[in-house]
């Protein structure tokens, strides 16, 4: 092992929504920082992805296999580049609700409560729409929580067609708003990302380092194991160790907790940080099915996404639970994770025969359903033989399949006033798979108690006095909107108290 030549005041691991944001957060302090991530800069046409085929077999998965419940090996689709996973999401960076941080019962079971709550982040949310250059509106939705100030640029307006369908919604007595997005205003890469606003800026400063193609493989510990002194990492098949003050780990919920278990030691038989046996624990990723419209009028199929609903967010008058999130999908040809759902498109082929799958993405209006899971301590990360296992279970599917339900007969009687659909048609559905790990948060989650928790509330670990998390693994509960933007309004307040504490 080579052990490097220089001594960090900060090591971060991965530079995602969490890492590349820290790294921004931190590079102004003058400290000595060194990112570290496993993958490399990707190509910008590998981004636009309106000039791609989203469809071909695999082409956004990792490089690896992890195994699934029964032991079955996937590929998933996880993005290791720099950026990770925000160079390849659709960019809807929107709030958690202020009831969100709040315990809240669900027809599975009960959502629990956050050491924090939604004051604590509103600053940081702000500061975050403001970095990641966020469209939107505050106006429309009765679930949109307080801001203390408006969003830094107005909505994007909806194509023509879309706003057909915006409005006729609104006339189904129902409450659509437009989508906060993070927009680079930049016409050959127009989705922000963790690249543009946290790594880019942070590498202007010469003390911040960052060395790609490093996968980090163990933390080693002093020998008291209270601090974290040496990363490894392999860099172009050697292996290296790298010593810092203060370790972030940012690698992604299920890297960052594998990456615990994978440094176990004498002094933590069960893993790194993991005295309460709640590393990998508790994994969560979403409920997320799609649901088509047939259309008989083509569309681009690289149309932005600009629609939500979230009137059965916290349930209705004939289901008083949660039930999630509606947005639409955008082109279907720039949707990655639509293209995870082929069964879908298997159903609209045989609805409308002779169509490849081009047209039938060209003539379809694609939907999310997206509700919360619940936190199952069965649902976890494991490491076995130095593989990655994903025990993983959905609950909370009756709440789901309601959702579903809901919003297929809202298309249904819009599309009684609405030219261009197969009215009467069905409107097919299908379920993301397991591979797909959008969403992924839960596996070293922050509280008070030592005992059932990993992370403190600055999301520190309990067991050791300079080891820090800072991507979804620290979410308490899940929501039904997508954790990105917490992810980067969490990554601004622990960078604010790492800036207290290196002074």
């Amino acid at each position: 092992m080579i052990i490097d030549d220089h001594y960090y005041d900060v090591i971060i691991v991965g530079t995602g929504a969490g890492g590349g944001t820290l790294a921004y957060k931190l590079a102004a302090t003058g400290k000595k920082i060194l990112i570290l991530e496993r993958g490399d800069f990707m190509p910008l046409e590998e981004q636009n992805r309106s000039n791609i085929d989203i469809f071909k077999r695999e082409r956004y998965h990792a490089p690896e296999q992890w195994y699934d419940i029964s032991g079955e090996p996937f590929s998933p689709q996880t993005n290791y580049a720099i950026g990770g996973n925000t160079k390849i999401y659709g960019a809807a960076l929107l709030r958690l609700r202020e009831r969100d941080f709040e315990e809240v019962p669900h027809q599975a079971g009960i959502s629990p409560e956050w050491c924090l709550k939604y004051a604590d982040f509103e600053p940081y949310y702000t500061e975050a729409e403001n970095l990641y250059k966020v469209h939107g509106a505050t106006n429309g939705d009765r679930t949109e929580p307080t801001h203390s100030s408006e969003y830094p640029y107005p909505a994007v307006s909806h194509e023509p067609d879309i706003q057909k369908i915006y409005d006729a919604i609104a006339n189904q007595g129902l409450h659509p708003s437009t989508i906060p997005l993070g927009l680079t205003r930049q016409e050959d890469d127009p989705t922000n990302d963790s690249e543009v606003s946290g790594i880019v800026p942070a590498l202007k400063y010469e003390n911040v380092t960052l060395k790609n193609q490093a996968k980090v493989i163990s933390l080693h510990t002093n020998p008291t194991g209270k601090v974290v002194k040496g990363v490894e990492a392999e860099v172009a098949g050697q292996s290296y160790l790298f010593l810092a003050d203060i370790v972030v780990l940012a690698c992604g919920a299920v890297n960052s907790a594998a990456l615990l278990l994978k440094s176990a030691s004498d002094q933590h038989p069960k893993g790194l940080a993991n005295s309460s046996d709640q590393v990998g624990r508790n994994l969560m990723k979403s409920l997320l099915s799609t649901v088509v419209q047939l259309s008989t009028k083509p569309n681009s199929g690289s149309f932005q996404k600009t629609i939500y609903v979230n009137d059965f967010y916290w349930g209705d008058a004939d289901f008083p639970y949660p039930m999630g999130h509606i947005q639409n999908s955008g082109g279907l040809l720039t949707d990655i994770i639509f293209a995870e759902s082929p069964p879908v498109f298997s159903v609209v082929a045989k609805l409308m025969p002779g169509f490849g799958l081009k047209q039938l993405a060209t003539h379809s209006i694609g939907w999310w359903a997206q509700t919360e899971d619940l936190p199952d301590r069965n649902n976890r990360v494991r490491v076995e033989n130095n593989k990655i296992h994903i025990d993983y279970t959905p609950n909370n599917t009756e709440a789901h399949d309601r959702l579903i339900y809901r919003w297929t007969d809202v298309l249904k009687n819009i599309e009684k006033s609405l030219d261009g659909f197969h009215s009467g048609f069905l409107h097919p559905r299908g379920e993301v798979p397991l591979q797909v790990m959008a969403n992924q948060c839960g596996t070293c989650r922050f509280g008070d108690d030592p005992k059932t928790s990993v992370l403190d509330r600055d999301c520190r670990a309990h067991d050791l006095d300079n080891l820090y998390v800072v991507d979804g693994s620290f979410f308490s509960s899940n929501a039904g909107v997508s954790p990105a933007l917490t992810i980067i309004a969490n990554a601004l307040r622990v960078g604010d108290r790492l800036i207290e504490r290196l002074k």
